[in-house]
């Protein structure tokens, strides 16, 4: 049986990790983590659904344990479940999230890794009331303020 937290998103899909299978890391989340990836499907991923198709989610939710393992922090929204990692097949990453920024409520929006086309990928937060911040990041250069096109 799968749990949806939106229409076309599902806790099983937001908590599937390739590195805490491999690992055998446990990726359960606590109630207030569901509660903030039902929100955040709500209001970010099913409308980027609605508007452009099917699409995987890369990363959503992980434990205190797969962040240690695959060396994020345990601070980060990924570990709140307010998180994910994404990008639509044949959508150019940059108009992916120059849609989001101008249609979307958000918290924050990172065009990550992009050299043109479907490279990199878009990392996208929500919480009520967020911060609308946008960032772009690249390996050289690091965060930088605004969607760039050119990293």
């Amino acid at each position: 049986m799968t749990y949806p937290l939106s229409p076309n998103f599902t806790l099983e899909e937001m908590v599937k990790s390739q590195v805490a299978e491999r690992k055998g890391i446990p990726n359960a989340p606590e109630l207030h983590h569901i509660e903030a990836m039902e929100l955040l499907c709500e209001k970010i991923l099913q409308p980027i659904r609605d508007e452009f198709g099917s699409f995987v989610v890369s990363s959503g939710y992980r434990s205190p344990e797969l962040c240690v393992a695959i060396g994020s922090s345990l601070d980060s929204q990924h570990a709140k479940g307010e998180a994910a990692d994404f990008e639509v097949a044949g959508i150019d990453n940059y108009d992916l999230a120059k849609w989001i920024e101008d249609n979307l409520d958000y918290d924050q929006l990172i065009l990550e890794c992009y050299t043109g086309g479907n490279s990199g990928w878009i990392h996208c937060s929500y919480v009520e009331g967020g911060r609308g911040e946008s960032l772009t990041y690249n390996k050289q250069d690091g965060y930088t303020h605004g969607l760039k096109k050119d990293g």
